[in-house]
């Protein structure tokens, strides 16, 4: 009794501190330039990286950097700038957690300025950094070694076939202990930081006043989806924010049948039309939201959505509601995905195709648990994961239904989520009501 009561007052608080709509006069527009990135990587280093190593049963992880064709974890370990082949390596062992990087003496000096590792050895013009990383390996007695080279996680899998075979041949025997890194990336990206998600609460408030925005300004049987995706758009310029995905499907206005991930088209939005946005931003070119907010479109002499629509938003926001009390660390994301999938069922709904949801963070598909699998003859490995406090998920309330002309339309109020210790929080205040557009 004691632990619901907690439970509940810890929602909300987490409601009433939720960011305000944010404010579309030029002079109170958020000022981006002064990135937290810096401090917030070295942080997630210090104190994420070695419970991640240990999670994954590694001694040592090796991230080969390099010019033009670089790591997609360089950034994540400081090693976006580097011209010539470095080698970082962070390893455990009796004296703790180490990070160790072998560069070139080109970047060395400015990587070292950048505080971020405990020693940066500089590798003469005309030396191997490959080659000096793994003579210093081979005096050390590690188990495991991890190795960015994956079948599942492109974040672990940023090692070309000519590097591995450097870095086996200059390893020798020791390349025996390679193993891939794919665990060890997943434990790492997947947890977000305080300070992280509490940005990620800001690029979700944006992405849903922005939407609530565009809605203002439709005009039924003129303006077009396109136009509705443009207005976007030039909020996103306007307060200097970037897209969540690709740009040419960010922002997915539909107000026709399901078309999936796609773009907006030249369809005029009509009276009747049930809306579908889905949009996201990215601040300081590093964390995304992903956001979907519904409307209906009245009718001439209507004053709300007919009963029939009403009732499939009723069954969406439900799903949508039953998945968030259903995450929870320990809990399976087949598990969350199987909460709405019995209420969809109940409801009557048409089969929907997506996940419930999935991680967001660094990209709007980021790396963690996938919220699926429940309706499908196999579980994907992604599927069977444990969610952790830490882990931020946009996720969908379902609901789908076969339109007079034979195509479907679905709901999938998307919302954007954070697991703590105790459950689940809104990172925003979701959306309760259908918009209506007048």
């Amino acid at each position: 009794m004691l632990q619901s009561i907690l439970v509940l007052f810890i929602l909300i608080a987490t409601m009433a501190a939720c960011s305000p709509p944010v404010e579309s006069t030029s002079d109170s527009l958020p000022d981006w330039s002064d990135n937290p990135w810096p401090e917030i990587r070295k942080e997630r280093i210090n104190r994420l990286l070695p419970e991640a190593m240990k999670a994954a049963g590694v001694d040592c992880w090796i991230s080969i950097c390099r010019e033009n064709h670089n790591d997609p974890i360089a950034s994540h370990i400081g090693g976006e700038n580097a011209g010539g082949t470095a080698v970082f390596l962070f390893y455990l062992d009796e004296g703790g957690f180490h990070s160790l990087v072998f560069s070139p003496d080109g970047e060395a000096t400015a990587l070292d300025e950048l505080d971020i590792h405990e020693e940066v050895r500089r590798v003469p013009r005309g030396e191997s950094a490959v080659e000096a990383a793994a003579a210093f390996i081979g005096e050390k007695n590690f188990g495991k070694i991890a190795v960015n080279s994956s079948e599942s996680n492109a974040m672990a899998d940023g090692l070309s076939y000519s590097q591995r075979m450097e870095l086996e041949e200059a390893l020798g025997e020791v390349a025996d202990k390679m193993v891939s890194s794919t665990e060890l990336v997943y434990e790492w990206l997947s947890i977000k930081l305080p300070a992280e998600v509490e940005i990620m609460r800001q690029a979700a408030q944006l992405a849903s006043d922005f939407q609530y925005q565009a809605y203002d300004m439709i005009e039924p049987g003129k303006t077009t989806d396109a136009e509705v995706a443009q207005f976007l758009k030039e909020k996103m310029s306007e307060y200097g924010v970037k897209d969540a995905w690709h740009p040419d499907q960010n922002p997915n206005v539909n107000s026709g049948p399901d078309r999936g991930h796609s773009h907006a088209t030249e369809k005029v939005i009509m009276p009747g039309d049930v809306i579908q946005i889905d949009f996201g931003v990215k601040l300081y070119d590093i964390w995304v939201s992903d956001i979907q907010r519904f409307a209906y479109v009245l009718n001439e002499g209507e004053t709300e959505a007919p009963a029939a629509i009403q009732s499939y938003w009723e069954h969406g926001k439900a799903g949508s509601r039953a998945a968030f009390a259903a995450m929870k660390p320990g809990v399976k994301g087949v598990e969350v995905d199987r909460a709405q999938r019995e209420l969809m069922e109940k409801a009557g709904s048409e089969y929907v195709m997506w996940s419930t949801g999935h991680p967001v963070g660094y990209v709007a598909h980021d790396v963690g648990p996938n919220l699926g699998g429940a309706q499908s003859p196999s579980v994907r490995p992604a599927a069977e994961k444990e969610l952790k406090a830490g882990m931020v998920f946009a996720f969908d309330g379902f609901h789908s239904w076969k339109r007079t002309d034979g195509t479907f339309k679905t709901i999938s109020v998307e919302e954007m989520a954070v697991v703590t210790e105790y459950g689940a929080e809104f990172l925003i205040q979701p959306q309760e009501e259908l918009i209506l557009v007048r």
